[in-house]
């Protein structure tokens, strides 16, 4: 069994991203800049967006974190888009999801720029990744394919089942590895809350995609021998630790990674990856800003 090492596979890009920074600069060129708006206090959402200051703070883009109440109208966030689709400044931005429950999500991910839609969330954006055109990936799938590239595990003619149908990971990760590419190429097999017998699925899985948000969900018999495993599950648990809590993934762990070839930890695994999928996203976008793409 083989740990798919995100943290190091994530160290490693942004090594490479802070040398093209580097460059940029000492051709006299402004950084890269990144911006996000979060809306309320939700303490997930707070550590998120924490994590993505650190991470452009390491490769050496500018960021900016727009932060507004949880009263904030739809319409004021809206115009809030607006200003940021036209700020030259600022290459791309995303919006912290979720939103309180008085604003329409999707409402509000349409009116992003597609050229600005680091997240990968916008409807053309979804649309060409579907088409298999040169888009932005939403940060997860993104992570999940370049971990899969990184360790040369073979898709080609395997049979995936991704547990989850999210607009965010489910959907677009059966995309990309049932296209034709590389990684790609699967017979792809998406299973949901209304799937019955899931494990008839996943027992025939060479690589299983957990990506329900459902902590131990996937057991030692629902795994095959020498399975792909990633875990994108990411949940707090409660346990006797300083903090109260634990983190869990979709996975049990210590029961399905004895059977597996490859399985990523939680955390540690496609977390950090998620990230720096996020910093690639937008130096693409400062790259095509300034016709280097």
């Amino acid at each position: 069994m083989i740990l798919l090492d995100g943290k190091a596979t994530s160290a490693s890009l942004q090594a490479q991203i802070a040398a093209e920074v580097d460059f940029f600069l000492d051709k006299g060129w402004r950084r890269p800049h990144l911006t996000a708006i979060l809306v309320g206090d939700d303490g997930a959402s707070q550590t998120y967006v924490a994590n993505k200051e650190r991470s452009c703070k390491k490769v050496g883009f500018d960021s900016t974190v727009l932060r507004l109440p949880a009263s904030t109208t739809e319409e004021e966030l809206l115009n809030e888009v607006k200003r940021l689709n036209r700020d030259d400044s600022v290459d791309g931005f995303i919006i912290q999801l979720p939103l309180p429950k008085h604003i329409d999500e999707q409402k509000v991910i349409e009116a992003v720029s597609p050229s600005k839609d680091v997240d990968g969330f916008h409807p053309e954006n979804v649309g060409r990744l579907c088409l298999g055109l040169d888009t932005f990936i939403s940060a997860t799938p993104y992570g999940i394919i370049t971990l899969l590239e990184e360790y040369g595990i073979e898709t080609r003619g395997k049979h995936c089942v991704v547990l989850g149908r999210s607009n965010i990971v489910g959907r677009p990760i059966a995309n990309l590895l049932s296209a034709k590419a590389r990684p790609g190429d699967c017979t792809v097999t998406i299973c949901h809350s209304r799937t019955q017998n899931i494990e008839e699925y996943t027992r025939s899985a060479d690589i299983i995609i957990a990506a329900l948000g459902v902590p131990g969900f996937v057991k030692a018999d629902m795994v095959k021998e020498g399975a792909v495993v990633i875990d994108v599950g990411i949940t707090r648990v409660p346990a006797e630790t300083e903090k109260g809590y634990r983190i869990m993934g979709d996975v049990d762990f210590d029961a399905v990674a004895p059977k597996c070839s490859y399985i990523t930890p939680v955390p540690g695994g496609v977390g950090p990856m998620t990230i720096v999928s996020l910093m690639r996203n937008t130096l693409k976008a400062y790259k095509a800003k300034h016709n280097l793409a």
